[in-house]
Order: C-alpha cells, then structure tokens, then sequence
C-alpha cells in the first residue's frame, strides 16, 4: 500500500490561483499556477469571476498531483486564500449569483462613512478588532443585498450562501457537502466577534445580513470535509484552510508569543502573534485571530503596508529606471546613501498606523545630484521605514517586542533590503529556506489533521532558516534616518490624518 506522506496546498490569491504539493519534511515537490481575469466595472470597484477561480483551483490542484506522484500519495488537502473577497451562491445550484468583490473594492466608502458618523466604529472595533472600512466583507454583503434584484429576499429565505473564497472552494471540493469557514477568514468579515468565537447578533442587524447566509465556523486544523471523489480519481480529506496571511505565520512557524512574520508582495502584512489574549490596539492597527487549533485561539496584532514590491513596479512600469525588479539591488549598492532622498509611495493612501486613504506618493529630498539609483534605493528604504511604523505601533500598544523578523514574499529575497530592515528595526530578520510560506501553512494545518505531523513542535523543528540579517548600522545614523522618514511621512499625511 503507497505511504501517503504528500500534503496539497490551494493558494488562492488576488491574480493568481496556485497549487503546490509537498512532502513531509515540507519541500516542495510540484507546483502549478494561472493567472486569472480582475474586472473593474467603475471606478474603485473590483471584481473576480469566481469559476475562473474554480477553474484554475482545480486544474492547478490536478497538474500538481500528477507531477508529484499521483493522487494514492496525497495524505490531505489545505487551502489558503485571498481575505475579505465575498461570493454568494445558490445553495440548490452552486451557481454565483454575482461576481465575488474583491477587498480592495472601494464602493462601500459612502455606507461605511455613513456607520461611522453614527458612532457604529466603535462597537465593530471592540467586537472584531478591526475598523469599519470598506476593505472588510461586511458591507460588501450588504451591498449585494441591496444593489442586486431579488437577492435580500432570497437570502432571508435561506436560498443562499455566503462565503469568502475558501468557504466557496470547501463547497466546490466537497461537492456542495460543506458550507463552513475557517475563523481566520471569519475574524477579517467584521461579523465576527473575536472574543466569543462566533457570529455576532448586533453586528448582523448592524450591516443587515441574515443568519441564512452564513457558513458554519471551523477550527483551522481539523476533518473539514473530503473531496468529491470524480474530482481527483478519490477522496481527499480537507484538513485545513487559513486565510493567506495567517497561513504564513503558521508557515513561519511563529508559535510563540512575540514571534512575528511579514510579507513583502505587492503591499506587506506584519502578523505578531500575541498569545492567548488579543491585544488591543491604540494605534489603528488590527486585533486579529492568529490560528485556532483544537478549540484552543492564538491571537495576532496586524498592521498592513499598501504599497511594497507595488513601488518596485511603479519603478519598473511607471518611470522605467529598471526593466527587473532585481536590479534594485545593485542599484541601491551603487551609491553610499539615499542622498537625502525620501520616497512615501502613498500611491493608494497609506495603511496602518495612518490610514490614510487620501495620502498620495511624495518623493522629496531632491537636489541636482540626485540619479535614479538615490531614488531606486528610497523606494526599497520606504518599504523598512513602514514595517519600523508597524514595529514601533505593536509596541506601543504593548505587545511583547519581536526579536526577531521572519520575512518571505519576493521583496525577501533582495539581501540589501533584508540588510537594511534588520539596519532600521534593529531587530534581527530571518529569511527562511522556502519563501512559499502561505501555501506551505495551508499544508502544515492539513498535515497535522491528517496525522503527517504530529504537533507544532515538529513543524518548528522542520522550519529551517536560509540567511540571519543582524543589524549593522551606528545607532545615531538610524536615529538621522527615521527622523527623516518622520518628516517625509509628515508632509504625505492629509491634514485630517496629522
């Protein structure tokens, strides 16, 4: 009988649906990745046709399988996804009834402006831990609810589902067996209350979404469903599903309080893993759940960058400095210093601690000496200036301080901006050897379901580590450093932000 030791991983994200299966020493035997469609019908608006998601999430899953082996080495299945994306569906069917709205849609700004002039913030802060804000499910519920024909009373009549995007592909997998979510996922709708572990009463009634909707709450481990078996030649058993972000902090192996992961892709997410009490933020960063694994909650504080690896682009796509992202690297050691030269890439506000929606890009410090190798080397800078930001506010809100930095996402792999975080955190940062953190804590959380691993213990054992930055830099420079960045940021912020 074959030994069933691999682990599938689904990593759904923004644009692109991946699949990876690994064995149980977790290196990665098979990948396979599409790119799909975003659809912007108006201005702000964002939108995901959801089959295409389907299509991809399934075609990928069997290309994988088959590269690494067949279906009889598959012990379980994990899936991680995009957050705060939401999809309603026929119950009867399976069939959308509208495209999924993605978390970057902005068309609930006026609905959520109009909770908050009626003092509504504050009871969807001290439930959630998050801010009401059109980035969250909430309010994009609502806004299928109400904007499209016939769909309220549908929902009331229990017709319909609701879902982020791993509750729609748990329903798919399992052939329309299971509605659930994880709590990960469920802590980001702003209809969970992270303190009870439940759908919260006052925050339906707040955002008018029925209960008919919901799927059941689930831990992140755990029998969540097996795979229909037409799908992949047999049955598969669903052990874990995570939203991306924290899938990479399991993925990191932050177990323990005051270890922290963030990762740097097209903007960056720092998750500082609090223990078994939530963490109150007092600097608008968000109170999240980390992980819960067999009943028992691992708390988390976030902060969220908007742009990052997105500066590097802009440097790319928007001035052509550079034809590859890589290339920053040499620039930034081509010159001594940044010569004075501040990027805030505030090209789409700012995010934690500022949120600062109006905020827009500012690059000053400008003299004749400035070349585009100053302004290469201010963006990748801008980018550890804003993770200091998140550092400094997780303690300022007294949360135990990281030691150390775990780091993945491509911006990871430039080892002069790896140097230059540890420089400006003074903090030690540690690359790991597998920079796909977020599929392989989606696989984690199913291997420890499916009895490939045994505990946390074990993982953190298997995480192995590539390189140690450890900060190099005289204390009175970064001091000079961070007071400019200080100053930069002053000059972005809309006067309502100061």
């Amino acid at each position: 009988m074959t030994q069933k030791t691999h682990i599938l991983a689904i990593d759904q994200g923004t644009t692109s649906t991946r699949s990876i299966v690994f064995d149980n020493k977790a290196k990665a035997l098979s990948l396979s990745r599409r790119e799909f469609a975003q659809h912007y019908p108006a201005p702000g608006w964002v939108e995901h046709d959801v089959e295409d998601i389907w299509r991809d999430a399934l075609e990928t899953a069997r290309e994988a399988i088959a590269a690494s082996g067949g279906v009889d080495y598959i012990a379980g299945l994990g899936i991680t996804s995009q957050r705060e994306t939401i999809v309603l569906w026929e119950r009867a069917t399976g069939k959308p009834v509208h495209r999924a709205i993605v978390w970057q849609d902005r068309r609930t700004a006026p609905f959520c402006a109009e909770l908050k002039r009626d003092g509504a913030e504050e009871i969807v802060r001290a439930k959630t831990g998050l801010l009401l804000d059109p980035y969250f499910s909430a309010s994009k519920i609502t806004w299928l609810l109400d904007n499209v024909s016939g769909l309220r009373d549908r929902a009331e009549a229990g017709e319909l589902a609701m879902g982020t995007i791993d509750s729609f592909l748990l329903w798919r997998l399992t052939g329309g067996a299971v509605h659930a979510t994880d709590v990960t996922n469920a802590s980001r709708t702003a209809l969970f209350n992270i303190h009870t572990q439940d759908w919260d009463a006052d925050l339906l009634a707040l955002f008018r979404v029925p209960a008919a909707l919901l799927p059941k709450l689930c831990d992140n481990s755990g029998q969540l469903g097996m795979t229909a078996p037409d799908l992949f030649g047999a049955s598969i058993p669903i052990g874990g599903m995570a939203g991306d972000q924290h899938a990479a902090l399991v993925g990191q192996a932050c177990f323990e309080p005051g270890m922290a992961k963030a990762t740097y892709g097209t903007g960056c997410f720092m998750l500082l893993n609090t223990g078994d009490k939530p963490v109150t933020s007092h600097h608008r960063l968000l109170t999240t759940i980390g992980y819960r694994i067999n009943g028992k909650t691992t708390y988390a504080l976030e902060g969220s960058i908007f742009v990052a690896g997105a500066a590097i682009k802009w440097l790319r796509d928007g001035l052509h400095l550079i034809t590859h992202a890589s290339q920053t690297d040499d620039m930034a050691t081509r010159v001594p210093d940044s010569h004075g030269v501040y990027m805030v890439p505030g090209f789409v506000g700012l995010g934690a601690p500022h949120w600062d929606p109006d905020a827009r890009g500012l690059i000053c410090g400008l003299t004749l000496g400035s070349t585009e190798a100053h302004i290469a080397r201010a963006a990748l800078e801008s980018v550890a200036y804003q993770t200091f930001d998140l550092a400094h506010a997780m303690r300022e809100d007294g949360a135990m301080q990281a030691q150390t930095l775990r780091i993945d996402g491509g911006m990871s792999a430039n080892d002069w901006f790896s140097q230059f975080l540890a420089n400006i955190l003074d903090t030690k940062v540690q690359r790991p050897s597998d920079l796909e953190t977020t599929a392989l804590g989606a696989a984690f959380l199913a291997g420890l379901a499916t009895g490939v691993w045994n505990s946390l213990e074990e993982i953190t054992t298997i995480w192995t580590q590539e390189r140690l930055f450890e900060p190099k830099i005289e204390p009175a420079l970064r001091i000079e450093l961070l007071r400019g960045w200080q100053d930069a940021v002053r000059r972005t912020l809309t006067p309502q932000a100061h």
